[in-house]
């Protein structure tokens, strides 16, 4: 089965989208729906559920909050795929921020100008739909190559944090795919809980980069 990475965008042929609702016939009746693949909006990876069907691809499709903030799941035969992309650069996405947010994004996009976000902000971008509000988290994602690349930028997180107007949450990704949140691998914690499309697992903090 044609599986993808966590916070993997996926680019659904539109003239497939129909034949896709008509095995999912309950999201028919939510208007944003229907037309969502036709305006050129992503899918995004998800961790294969029960009732899928074999050799489908589960994806996810999350509403903003005005259509209910609902996280609609779909299964899509693999041809029905036109291509697939990361998530969104934060140098990128931070357009879509409110101006109180532009310091912190200016900020880490210093520490690390390949940083990615996801969740509101980055959903925001993609859509042009109004996901951000004054409660909403920035959601990020760092690639990291060391246990040390990832100490130094845990530690300035922290410093970032404490000047932001919002909560910085995020996942330090280790090379093998093993995602960590960042205050987790700050803390002093011998084990650590690693995400991945398969499950999250509990992993020593010393072999997190073995």
């Amino acid at each position: 089965m044609m599986r993808f990475d966590r916070h993997r965008l996926v680019y659904l042929d539109p003239a497939r989208w129909p034949g896709v609702l008509d095995a999912h016939p309950a999201l028919r009746a939510i208007p944003a729906v229907a037309d969502w693949v036709a305006k050129g909006r992503p899918l995004i990876a998800r961790r294969p559920l029960c009732p899928d069907g074999a050799g489908l691809v589960p994806l996810g499709l999350p509403l903003p909050p005005m259509s209910g903030k609902q996280r609609l799941a779909v299964a899509v035969p693999p041809d029905a795929i036109l291509s697939d992309a990361p998530p969104p650069l934060l140098a990128e996405a931070g357009r879509e921020a409110p101006s109180a947010w532009q310091p912190t994004i200016a900020a880490l996009v210093a520490l690390d100008p390949e940083t990615r976000c996801f969740g509101s902000l980055a959903w925001s971008y993609l859509t042009g739909l109004p996901y951000l509000s004054a409660r909403s988290d920035l959601d990020l994602v760092w690639q990291v190559a060391s246990a040390d690349h990832a100490a130094r930028l845990a530690a300035a997180l922290g410093g970032i944090e404490a000047e932001a107007p919002m909560r910085l949450d995020g996942e330090i990704v280790t090379p093998a795919g093993l995602a960590v949140q960042w205050r987790e691998w700050a803390s002093d914690a011998r084990g650590v809980l690693a995400k991945a499309m398969e499950g999250n697992r509990l992993v020593a903090r010393a072999d997190l980069f073995a």
